[in-house]
């Protein structure tokens, strides 16, 4: 690993020391809380929406929220390791092929939507199963 390398690595566990980064990935419908200042006042201001693009260079790695505010379509782009981020949260998976879906600029309504992943059930082994029916029938 070279300087720069090293630096970088410290960086991004210095700030994920503050504020842990979930994993998401495009297609993922993600809650972002942003601190906002007003004058000497500060609040936190939350954008929700579908995770169109992620870009992972280390330190640089930023993400890209498109939701729709009155019809129309706002993208913002999020430094992932940024200060004025308080929190990202995961509101649903969502089910698709591509890395970047830019092709939902041109779709609205329900073309626009996209299907939930499907979650895992844990599913119950024979040899698991087993021990648990033999205590019930003593």
């Amino acid at each position: 690993m070279n300087i720069l390398e090293k630096f970088e690595a410290e960086q991004i566990t210095r700030l994920s020391a503050n504020r842990s980064v979930p994993d998401f990935a495009a297609g993922d419908t993600v809650r972002v809380s942003v601190k906002v200042v007003e004058g000497e006042r500060t609040r936190t201001q939350a954008f929700e929406g579908v995770c169109i693009a992620r870009s992972n260079k280390g330190l640089n790695s930023n993400f890209t929220i498109r939701k729709i505010s009155y019809g129309e379509g706002v993208e913002r782009v999020f430094p992932l390791y940024a200060p004025t981020i308080a929190d990202i949260t995961v509101v649903r998976r969502g089910d698709v092929r591509r890395a970047k879906l830019y092709y939902l600029r041109g779709r609205s309504g329900k073309s626009a939507r996209i299907a939930e992943k499907a979650r895992a059930v844990p599913t119950e082994t024979a040899g698991s199963a087993a021990p648990a029916a033999a205590a019930a029938t003593e």
